[in-house]
């Protein structure tokens, strides 16, 4: 790919590292007319008159979102993000009391809360699986659980927030088709940066997210729901999702489509799909490749600076890149970079307190596969300078 090409056609590379894509990430020039383009059709015709100009580009950005993922389009529904995409899959699974939850100590802290409230009203008990060696999910673990019974959902993350680690997806969905578990994969963070494909990782359900890795529009989110997995009714229905069926009844529709609602930003529902067809055009092969080359460049740089400590974990690792600096509080850290031109986040480890990590905060350097190393050997120089 012509990286000088990819630059060009992202604005915000002008003038500052930017670091900061596991946050939210820079769109590039596509994204950005395209939302524009539909916001000048609203002011001129009203938002209703205008979705229905648009509604071959709407049909066209499921079928972007499908193909990203090795999906078919009518397995595939919109939200306005991914924490709303996957609360709404988690209260469709059928959870019987006494039965349990599996999931890991790296989950987002809004998965977690979510989970525990998905316990409470269904009387279901979350199971945390260790970690193995390496810091990811213990398949073998996983395995026994499993073979235990009385398992009826595997909520797992790709690739947490909070570090580099990338948890055994396809392993996992191997053995929930063996033990018939229904599966939910947080993807929030590897749809962009890596190949991520339904069918090969055996998913039921996954979340994602546009803002991050995906380069799209803020408030946008996609669930995909497999053909034919068994499942109740979302917790939120609505006359989109779901249909008259009587005077005092209704009827849900099956699949992906019962999840369906009304209201939304029709541009930025535009804008993920021209996001998706920019990704596929990228590569998520070559994606994978520059971006996991980059952060193990930063990783390398950084853990050989007097003072830094790299705190990414996992056999293989995603883009993000956290570290500390000794003597110094990561938001100063992240402020200082910022005034120096680079963009940079906070993560918080404590927030997922399933990892038993401390409260203390670290910075997370996300790379994308618009960053150069040049640009790297920039932002060591400048946290050198910060020890």
């Amino acid at each position: 790919m012509d990286v000088v090409g990819l630059r060009e056609e992202t604005p915000g590379c002008a003038g500052l590292v930017f670091l900061d894509n596991a946050g939210a990430s820079l769109v590039p020039r596509q994204v950005h007319e395209a939302v524009v383009s539909h916001l000048e059709l609203e002011s001129r015709v009203g938002g209703y008159e205008a979705e229905g100009l648009a509604a071959e580009l709407v049909e066209e950005s499921t079928a972007q979102v499908a193909g990203l993922i090795g999906a078919s389009p009518r397995e595939v529904v919109f939200f306005e993000g991914a924490s709303q995409a996957w609360s709404q899959a988690l209260g469709a699974v059928v959870l019987e009391p006494g039965q349990r939850v599996l999931t890991t100590t790296s989950e987002y802290a809004g998965n977690g809360v979510g989970l525990l409230r998905m316990a409470a009203l269904r009387g279901v008990r979350v199971q945390v699986v260790p970690d193995d060696a390496d810091g990811v999910l213990d398949v073998g673990v996983l395995e026994e659980e499993l073979g235990r019974g009385d398992v009826g959902l595997v909520a797992i993350n790709h690739m947490p927030t909070h570090n580099g680690l990338v948890n055994p997806a396809e392993a996992v969905g191997k053995l929930c088709a063996r033990f018939g578990a229904v599966y939910l994969l947080d993807a929030c963070q590897s749809v962009g940066q890596w190949e991520v494909d339904v069918e090969r990782i055996g998913c039921d359900l996954l979340s994602g997210t546009g803002r991050k890795y995906l380069r799209g529009p803020r408030g946008t989110g996609f669930l995909y729901v497999r053909d034919g997995v068994r499942l109740g009714e979302p917790l939120s229905v609505n006359h989109i999702g779901g249909e008259w069926s009587g005077p005092d009844s209704y009827r849900v529709l099956a699949g992906a489509a019962g999840f369906a609602s009304f209201e939304h930003s029709v541009a930025a529902r535009i804008g993920l799909g021209v996001a998706a067809r920019y990704a596929r055009g990228v590569g998520m092969g070559w994606a994978r490749e520059r971006i996991g080359g980059l952060a193990g460049l930063l990783r390398e740089g950084l853990a050989g600076v007097p003072g830094v400590a790299v705190c990414d974990r996992g056999r293989e690792r995603s883009g993000i890149v956290t570290f500390t600096v000794a003597g110094r509080e990561a938001p100063w850290v992240v402020g200082e970079l910022r005034e120096r031109g680079v963009r940079a986040g906070v993560s918080r480890p404590g927030e997922q307190r399933w990892s038993g990590a401390g409260e203390g905060s670290v910075v997370r350097a996300s790379v994308h596969y618009y960053n150069t190393g040049e640009e790297l050997g920039r932002v060591m120089d400048e946290v050198g300078r910060l020890v």
